[in-house]
């Protein structure tokens, strides 16, 4: 199996499945430390390298675990199956979980979570697998969101990575009530934050603790001068 991502749930992600004795033929990620001593492939455009993740790729899985590249054709037509384990439930919370889940706090969302979904040529579309939800409590900052967020993609990555060896996945657990409508928060959503500068939850939201270094997007966005009168 192949790996595509960054970071520390790579990482782990990554040494998980290699303790259990699961092939992990490439990690395509920039630090070669989050490759976990397995080979490392640092490409700026993963979908310019399919032939090569092809070749490489022994059972056919590639897992995509914090991950912001975005894959397309050629890589998407090479016959793998490509999985993605996004911080956030969909189809409520697609895009960059760093913005989506700022978001999601200023909305009032009563729940967060780690999604599994197959990989589609859209972003965060492809059809759910499974997912674990959390509830979000009234008094939760955006740190501490998020870091229950990373826990619960790495527990998904973890639970699933069985079902999706022997070549299924486990049903995703039934939503309470109806499936919340799609949403799709990019770096141009935080455009609309100065509105919301007044929202009684905007410090808690925009909390961002440990993680302003690994949401540069946002942590940019809250420090921007404000627009100016007239």
């Amino acid at each position: 199996m192949i790996f595509i991502g960054d970071g520390a749930l790579l990482r782990r992600a990554v040494r998980h499945a290699a303790d259990r004795g699961h092939p992990v033929d490439l990690v395509c990620c920039t630090d070669p430390c989050d490759a976990a001593g397995a080979p490392h492939l640092d490409a700026p455009d993963v979908n310019a390298c399919a032939a090569t993740l092809a070749a490489a790729c022994t059972d056919g899985i590639v897992w995509s675990l914090n991950n912001r590249r975005i894959l397309r054709a050629p890589l998407l037509s090479r016959g793998l199956r490509i999985l993605n384990v996004h911080n956030g439930l969909l189809p409520q919370h697609r895009g960059l979980p760093s913005v989506a889940l700022l978001f999601a706090l200023l909305h009032g969302d009563p729940e967060y979570g780690a999604t599994l979904h197959e990989v589609d040529a859209g972003i965060d579309t492809g059809p759910v697998l499974a997912e674990h939800r959390f509830p979000i409590a009234p008094d939760a900052r955006y740190h501490q969101v998020m870091l229950r967020g990373i826990r619960a993609c790495q527990q998904l990555f973890e639970e699933q990575l069985p079902y999706v060896v022997a070549g299924a996945a486990a049903p995703a657990v039934s939503p309470r009530g109806p499936r919340a409508p799609s949403a799709y928060y990019g770096v141009r959503a935080l455009d609309r934050l100065a509105d919301h500068r007044d929202h009684p939850a905007y410090a808690r939201a925009t909390d961002l603790g440990p993680f302003a270094a690994h949401a540069p997007e946002v942590a940019r966005a809250l420090v921007a001068p404000p627009e100016p009168e007239g």
